[in-house]
């Protein structure tokens, strides 16, 4: 299952950095869009709530698409 999740408050690439590390960190398969400002999870919905969790935890506001 893929599903995006619409990150605001990503603005540049050390964002996309800590986004990277801390996802990475959490075992989840993903990739992200400075772009778009989205991050997309490849996975069950147990890997996107740790996912949403993760970005919370790191001060972002995720909000699914």
């Amino acid at each position: 299952m893929e599903t995006k999740i619409l990150v605001p408050d990503m603005h540049c690439k050390h964002c996309v950095n800590r986004i990277n590390n801390a996802l990475n960190a959490e075992g989840v398969n993903f990739s992200v869009s400075l772009d778009d400002k989205t991050v997309t999870i490849n996975g069950c919905e147990h890997c996107l709530n740790k996912a949403k969790q993760t970005l919370e935890d790191l001060g972002f506001t995720p909000e699914l698409v």
